[in-house]
């Protein structure tokens, strides 16, 4: 609210300047005319508050927590027996975004019939723009306070103690909210538009429609083991629509906060790729393993700097390298550059403490040289990180080079971070999931499906490329400009047909296993989505013949992997204290507790039925 005032005061400042007394003591009377710009402010505001606590929210639920609980990376330095502790965590945060699309609506409310029915389309996405985070949010903790929050401003007496509502609540509120809204959405005429004021759609309101499908899609997803009828009708509603769903690039729902947001500027404990999903994904030739994690610093200048050192190079860097008589570097075996720079690393933390696996931990001590004068050391990683200029672009990148060599760096131009909320891949997806599962949809799961992993992989070639990763037009190591050209990471022509074509895309055997290994590496750039498909899924799937899961040992024993996050003890000098006492206790929780086997066994509502983790699909 603080920030409304402050935007009525400098308007009216504002103009104030240009009026004389008497034009200012008209306006100032009529507060009709400030509430134009106030819906604009307040909806531009929502939606920047849909991407909020990015620092917090990337270095400890994603980074620390979600990312190596679903496989997808260890925490910084591979996993330890402590892993699956959760201490802070940081949580996108509904309550910044309430404020601003409960008064966007209560203003258009407020004005004339003629003003308010042109502007209902503006009101109808606020309900998008709030459920986005809110179901990321009750992914992670369960039951929020939302029919009632933030009306204290607007009942008399102020409601100051709203109740906490419970998921299966929660659900069904937001799927009838996005239902009216889709209905605006699609038939209200001569609507009134703030232009680019709408960060993510320019006002052209039949995409946020798809984006409120996309909405009802997410939420079928989660009752898939919890209600399958009721979700595979949500899924069969979207798909007759008269709105349509995401089924183009231009659908995307890319969040852009303007060309000076670059994301948090704060450096961030980056995790090691996967060993097992870097190795499905190389062995598939899926271009997406370069778009969502970094290459290693073992170029071919590198290479022959180890050899001329008379260093061993690391052991599974090594088999691709091809010598000439001499013992010189002389090209890559195998699929070469740019394939031949990324390794993952074991995820189990046994792994880590086994000395054998120093060549993937060890490697600020392993994998270092000297110059020829031996004055200058450099050291050097062999294995994969996730990309930090997917949540930065502000991260300046220097390109290995052997030591002593030259300084090549990415820095200087920064790009404006792109950050991706929903699309047509995700959509496509769950369409491929739900045919499989017996919804009455028009195509098939295959060509679903198709469409899914082809839009999946040109969006995070776009991504890439607008976030301006590291090698993306070449490597500007190689001198030679072919060699540079062929080390670079963009899509190719070709690549998503040869992709297509693998049997670990065809849905002939396997096939609901394939499709969530689909959404699987499709949610690497969205992790929220991607712990919850794990729960829901059991994917990666212990034993699978495509990408298993690896078990986490710790001594031996399999460890027990949280499945929400610590919801913490109200006090009792809190002004809803009842309520939020009331809500742990329907879902049978034991607040404040960070014990692994309570946050496991005591699930959210959407999880009861699901399978555990490593299970495979039910």
């Amino acid at each position: 609210m603080k920030n409304i005032y402050k935007l009525l005061f400098a308007l009216i400042f504002i103009l104030a300047w240009g009026c004389d007394k008497d034009e200012f003591a008209e306006l100032n009377t009529n507060p009709a005319e400030l509430s134009e710009a106030d819906i604009r402010y307040l909806v531009t505001q929502g939606i920047v508050d849909m991407y909020s606590n990015d620092y917090t929210t990337w270095f400890y639920d994603n980074f620390q927590y979600v990312y190596p609980w679903s496989q997808v990376t260890t925490v910084q330095g591979g996993n330890t027996p402590d892993f699956v502790d959760m201490s802070d965590q940081g949580l996108q945060d509904l309550y910044r975004v309430l404020p601003e699309t409960m008064n966007a609506r209560f203003l258009i409310d407020g004005l004339s019939e003629e003003d308010k029915a042109i502007r209902q389309s503006l009101a109808a996405i606020t309900y998008a723009i709030q459920i986005q985070p809110a179901i990321t949010m009750t992914d992670n903790i369960g039951s929020l306070a939302y029919t009632e929050a933030g009306m204290a401003p607007y009942t008399n007496p102020p409601l100051l103690t709203p109740k906490v509502d419970n998921q299966e609540l929660l659900f069904n509120t937001w799927l009838a909210e996005l239902d009216n809204a889709i209905t605006t959405l699609t038939t209200a005429e001569n609507q009134f538009k703030i232009g680019n004021q709408d960060l993510i759609y320019a006002s052209d309101y039949g995409k946020w429609a798809k984006f409120c499908n996309l909405l009802k899609l997410k939420i079928a997803a989660r009752l898939v083991n919890k209600d399958r009828a009721k979700a595979i009708k949500i899924v069969e509603d979207v798909v007759a629509s008269d709105a349509g769903y995401m089924d183009d690039l231009n659908d995307d729902f890319i969040y852009n906060r303007g060309i000076k947001y670059y994301g948090t500027g704060n450096g961030l404990w980056i995790g090691y790729a996967n060993k097992t999903l870097v190795e499905f994904m190389i062995s598939n030739m899926d271009p997406r393993v370069r778009f969502t994690f970094e290459k290693n610093h073992f170029n071919a200048e590198v290479v022959q700097a180890f050899i001329d050192d008379g260093t061993a190079l690391p052991p599974y860097v090594e088999p691709f390298v091809k010598y000439d008589a001499d013992g010189n570097f002389d090209g890559w075996n195998g699929p070469g550059e740019p394939w031949v720079r990324y390794y993952g690393a074991p995820i189990s933390p046994d792994a880590k403490l086994d000395g054998d696996n120093n060549i993937y931990f060890d490697q600020g001590n392993l994998y270092k040289i000297k110059d020829e004068s031996g004055q200058i050391e450099r050291s050097y990683s062999a294995t994969s990180l996730f990309s930090q200029k997917l949540v930065r672009t502000s991260y300046d990148y220097t390109y290995p080079t052997k030591p002593g060599g030259r300084v090549i760096e990415l820095k200087d131009d920064v790009a404006p971070l792109q950050v991706i909320l929903g699309s047509s891949a995700e959509t496509n997806l769950y369409l491929a999931e739900f045919k499989l599962l017996g919804a009455n949809l028009p195509k098939t799961a295959q060509e679903y499906f198709n469409q899914g992993v082809e839009m999946s992989v040109k969006r995070m070639d776009a991504l890439a490329k607008n976030n301006e990763m590291p090698y993306y037009e070449s490597d500007p190591v190689y001198m030679d400009a072919d060699e540079a050209a062929a080390a670079a990471t963009k899509l190719r022509d070709g690549e998503i047909a040869t992709l297509l074509a693998q049997p670990a895309y065809d849905l002939g055997t396997d096939g609901l296993e394939k499709v969530y290994i689909q959404q699987y590496i499709n949610f690497m750039n969205t992790p929220g989505d991607m712990w919850t498909l794990v729960r829901r899924s059991g994917i990666p799937k212990k034993g699978s013949a495509y990408l298993p899961w690896e078990s986490f040992l710790s001594s031996g024993a399999e460890m027990t992997v949280p499945r929400r996050f610590v919801v913490a003890t109200p006090t009792e000098d809190g002004k809803n204290y009842q309520n939020d006492m009331d809500a742990i206790k329907e879902q049978g929780f034991t607040s404040g507790s960070n014990d692994p086997v309570v946050l496991n066994t005591e699930r959210l509502w959407f999880d009861k039925e699901n399978p555990n983790y490593g299970e495979g699909p039910k």
